[in-house]
Parts: C-alpha cells; structure tokens; sequence
C-alpha cells in the first residue's frame, strides 16, 4: 500500500457530502477539526454542528468508507475539543448554501454574539437566496433539523431555510 498524504486525504473529504444538505462537503461546512497521519494510522477528528444532530453517525461512517483503503488503519472520530461554530463555514460552503436555495448563517456581531441567540428582543434575519431580498419573514426557529430556520421572503413569496448561526 503506497502512503498517501494530507492534500489526497482532503480531497478525498470534500467529496463527502453533508447526509442533510448533500450540496456542501463536510469540509465545506467546517466540520474536520483534524486530520493525522501517524505511520499506517490515518485518523480524521470530525465537530458535530449539533450534538443531538440525527446525522452524525451517517456522517461518521461516510467519512471512514470514503477514507477506507487510504491507511492500513483509518479511524474517525467526533470529538469536542472545540465548539463547532457556523464561521467554519468555508466561503465555498456559503456559496453552495446560497445557489441551492439556504439562506447561509448571518456573520457574528463585532461583540462575539450571534443573531440568534443575542438577546430575545432581537429576531433573526435573513436575505432570500432566491432574489437577494431582506424583506423576509422568520416563520420558525425551528426548521427540519436543529440547524436550520425557516423563513418568507415577502419580495418574490418564497419559502426557505436558513442555516442557524451558532
């Protein structure tokens, strides 16, 4: 078996597609926190978005058939070392969101906070992937999984979610 490097095990990740939102990879979203080569052992540390995300095992297991045959021993794991936030987003990924229809997460404020959870005065917002409009509504903070939003665009009458700032 020939040794295989960092950049082949990273192309070979941004061909794994997130199991909810299948247009953006799983580096698109931010979620390798680690890769490591160490002799015959290739081992892949993955954040999860949501810990309660129903995905992670799918995800989990993508990665590792993905990675299969790459390293004598390939292990992927999920670990916390550091929170996921939705700035690992790769401009990519933001891209992607946007062309298939979610609105990406807002930016963080110059505070630290996020749109979401900043204070309960305030309400989220989003711009319309479809039209650019920011004449849109927030019709329910919880969309179909942990991580989305859902929202109206009152300019072009569109539904569509948004991937939650966190």
């Amino acid at each position: 078996m020939r040794t295989v490097g960092q950049t082949e095990v990273w192309e070979a990740l941004a061909e794994v597609p997130d199991p909810e939102i299948p247009v953006v990879s799983v580096v698109d979203l931010g979620l390798v926190h680690r890769v490591a080569l160490e002799g015959e052992r290739l081992r892949v540390e993955l954040l999860p978005t949501f810990v309660g995300c129903p995905a992670l095992e799918l995800i989990r297991e993508s990665v590792a058939a993905r990675l299969a045959g790459m390293a004598p021993v390939v292990e992927v794991e999920m670990t916390f070392a550091e929170p996921w936030t939705s700035d690992r987003i790769t401009a990519e990924g933001t891209r992607k969101l946007r062309e298939s229809g979610f609105a990406p997460p807002g930016p963080a404020r110059e505070d630290g906070g996020r749109p979401l959870f900043a204070t309960i005065a305030v309400r989220p917002s989003a711009a319309c992937p479809w039209c650019g409009s920011a004449d849109t509504t927030l019709e329910n903070l919880f969309g179909p999984t942990l991580c989305r939003t859902l929202f109206w665009c009152n300019r072009c009458r569109q539904p569509f979610e948004q991937f939650k700032a966190v």
